[in-house]
């Protein structure tokens, strides 16, 4: 039993009187996500619906909406975040509808979506809101029916009084439990009391994906809407010097060409305030076509600009200083950058015991350097974004991960208060850390105020691709020291990237070695990066694992079970206190793995690995079955071991463990972003290798821990372990080590 106060931090659970048509509306402050409001046609509407911000609303026919405030880019949030609600209010899932809300920090907070946070965050609030609507309808029909409302009792939508055989659908009493005083505390239900939640349900935004209706941002329109496109530099290193527009202007369905500047001088940037490019040029004109065409004849004049430092501000309000160097960069610099100070003694971060002495004595060092490169998001939806500005206030509609962090640069940078913004947000076509960026919302907005006019910035794959916000580039090295009675006496790992550190130093293997040392260090860059699918992890997950699957190797131990070892040892007798995993729930999926791959029956047939890791609270293991065919690898299946604590749905966890593996396969084999001078040297899918559906894997098969702890990250932790599986598993095929991604470089795998 979880009993829960109604407050929240420092807003309370809120409670509208004003009802229409005898239905109950509840507000919340912290409420975080639901469903798409269906068609008309599929259930009988109430008679009046009135359309508040923040409210559960109950119509007098029993009709539930939640209005969610989560933006949703294919995670399904807006399935699995009103089964909270529906659980506890008892409520038939049939008669549940949801509405996506608009920027609202005072109704919603902080409307995210990103780092696996969704459920595991809104867990215990989202539920309340159910527990709270509930106890209020059992109070109103106790007041009604004239008896105790510990004698009322509900199922799916229905109150009941037993002993005098009295019932009434919860429409029927809404209108005065929404007199009711909001309790002071519910009580949530216990796990085994779940009816709704941990079961499978279909996305509700499915129908309408599946038949193109107006969903996405892409999709917006407005009467009188202009198109715009941006012209950015060509290369990082370079800003606007001047442009002529002359001819341009004289173009079909052209209605202007302006400058816009994202940032005003001196402004302090957020976090996500990252655009390489704050200075470009904007085509105005009637149809995309046409600024297209247009796009291609403009004469634009750039230059290099000189080093410079600016302020950043962070997530708890603390700030840093950045210097952004001046220069026109090249992958080939950067490799042997990367080799100079991977070769020298970097930051120490964590140290245990004495793993200088263990490795000097050593009767063995096993040492290996993994590599990787930038990585571009893909974003199957373009970049885009409407704006119209209009007098001292903006109408936004936007696909975008983090609203709240755009909104000071916009009211910077457009010169009007906050509380003018107005924001819808849409449904985004892929998200992956990409449209946690929004630069192309300030875009928007200078471009409509300066031309006057309701526009949509439309970004070209060339425009996106070419434009930053890329994973960064990362190295790591690895070194294990053996004595000469075949044990592991220490590890090493020394970490760095472009212009960031992937290093973990309080992960695993740490905890489990008792001479563990880790340092990192990083180069400075004006190549502008940003969060990519389980940020770091995505490479350090690879690189540990492989290193891993060789030192189990050189030891002669089957790799499940050397991890095993390393892991009873971490649950025993760890070492240090920072760690940061579970031992016990770690060594659970390889475990759960083991038995569902079969690993101990005879696979001598089989050219398997084996890859697990925990990131945003959540544990995941793979095993990778791969042929090689006509000289290609060819994944044949993939066994999958997740514990995220209790699954909400089970269905939409599948398929983004079934996402997270394809498009982790697709970036292992295939990803990679060079430079030249500067210029991003791929500036489409034809020459930015992307996975094929004929190179996914065959089989995916999905198992979840079963457990009672509270939901962890679901959206990330699937991915970064399969490029540890999937190099494992070709080594076993071919007998080749991968140490640098893309493992198929430069290489057209036919299919």
């Amino acid at each position: 039993m979880t009993l829960l106060k109604t407050q929240y931090g420092r807003r309370s659970f809120l409670k509208t009187t004003a009802v229409a048509g005898g239905g109950m509306m509840l507000g919340f402050s912290w409420l975080t996500g639901c469903q798409t409001k269906p068609i008309k046609e599929v259930m009988e509407m109430p008679k009046e619906w009135f359309e508040i911000n923040s409210y559960l609303k109950i119509g007098e026919n029993g009709v539930a909406t939640i209005i969610s405030p989560n933006p949703e880019f294919g995670q399904n949030v807006r399935t699995s975040m009103p089964m909270l609600i529906a659980e506890e209010l008892d409520l038939d899932w049939k008669k549940v509808l949801v509405e996506q809300a608009p920027y609202h920090p005072s109704n919603f907070g902080m409307q995210f979506t990103g780092g696996s946070r969704g459920i595991m965050s809104r867990w215990e609030p989202l539920r309340m809101v159910g527990a709270s609507a509930r106890q209020m309808l059992m109070a109103a029909a106790a007041q009604t029916w004239n008896v105790s409302i510990q004698e009322i009792t509900t199922e799916k939508g229905i109150l009941y009084h037993e002993s005098t055989g009295l019932s009434a659908e919860y429409g029927e009493m809404a209108s005065i439990a929404a007199q009711m005083p909001v309790p002071e505390e519910v009580v949530l239900k216990d796990v085994n009391e779940f009816n709704l939640i941990g079961t499978s349900q279909k996305n509700v935004d499915g129908p309408k994906i599946v038949t193109g209706q107006p969903m996405f941002g892409l999709d917006y329109k407005k009467e009188g809407m202009k198109i715009a496109m941006i012209e950015h530099p060509p290369a990082f290193g370079m800003t606007l010097k001047s442009f002529d527009a002359s001819e341009v202007k004289k173009m079909p369905g052209i209605k202007d060409v302006v400058s816009i500047k994202s940032y005003k001088d001196g402004f302090e940037k957020g976090g996500f305030d990252t655009n390489a490019f704050p200075e470009v040029v904007a085509i105005v004109g009637n149809s995309t076509w046409e600024v297209m065409q247009a796009k291609n004849k403009l004469k634009v004049e750039w230059k290099q600009f000189d080093t410079y430092s600016e302020i950043t501000k962070g997530f708890r309000g603390n700030t840093s200083s950045k210097t952004v160097p001046s220069g026109l960069e090249s992958t080939t610099e950067h490799k042997l950058q990367i080799d100079l100070l991977a070769s020298k003694p970097g930051r120490i971060v964590r140290k245990d015991g004495n793993p200088e002495a263990n490795f000097k004595s050593a009767s063995k060092i096993i040492e290996r350097s993994y590599s990787a490169p930038f990585l571009a998001h893909n974003c199957m939806e373009p970049i885009n974004s409407f704006a119209h500005f209009k007098g001292d206030n903006v109408h936004l509609a936007t696909p975008l991960q983090i609203p709240a962090f755009i909104i000071p640069t916009l009211a910077a940078s457009l010169e009007i208060p906050e509380e003018n913004i107005h924001m819808d947000i849409t449904r985004m076509g892929g998200g992956f850390g990409r449209k946690a960026y929004a630069s192309y919302v300030v875009e928007a907005a200078l471009i409509s105020k300066k031309v006057n006019e309701p526009i949509k910035l439309i970004y070209s794959r060339e425009d996106d691709m070419t434009n930053g916000i890329y994973r960064p580039m990362y190295q790591a090295t690895y070194r294990a020291a053996i004595n000469d009675k075949n044990e592991l006496i220490a590890f090493h790992v020394k970490a760095g990237g472009i212009p960031e550190s992937p290093l973990f130093a309080n992960r695993f293997p740490a905890g489990a070695i008792d001479n563990y040392l880790a340092e990192d260090w990083s180069i400075n860059s004006n190549i502008s990066i940003g969060a990519f699918r389980a940020p770091r992890s995505n490479f350090m997950a690879g690189a540990e694992q492989s290193f891993l699957d060789e030192v189990a190797e050189e030891l002669g131990k089957d790799p499940i079970q050397f991890r095993l070892d390393l892991l009873k040892k971490a649950e025993e007798n760890p070492v240090g206190k920072r760690n940061d995993y579970d031992a016990k729930r770690y060594a659970g999926v390889l475990d759960l793995v083991r038995e569902k791959s079969n690993w101990n029956e005879d696979n001598s047939n089989l050219k398997r690995g084996v890859s697990a890791y925990f990131c945003h609270s959540t544990y995941a293991a793979h095993v990778l079955d791969v042929e090689i065919e006509n000289g290609n690898p060819v994944v044949q299946k993939v066994s999958c071991a997740i514990d995220c604590g209790i699954v909400v749905n089970p269905d939409a966890a599948k398929n983004m463990a079934e996402g997270a593996i394809i498009d982790g396969i697709g970036n292992a084999m295939f990803g990679e972003m060079t430079f030249k001078n500067g210029t991003p040297e791929k500036n489409n899918f034809h020459d930015y290798r992307m996975i094929r559906m004929s190179e996914a894997p065959k089989e995916i098969d999905v198992h979840f821990v079963k457990n009672e702890i509270n939901p962890t990250g679901m959206g990330e932790p699937p991915f970064p372990p399969i490029f540890g599986a999937l190099a494992n598993a070709m080594y076993k095929a071919n007998g080749e080590r991968y140490y640098e991604q893309p493992f198929l470089k430069n290489r057209e795998i036919k299919g």
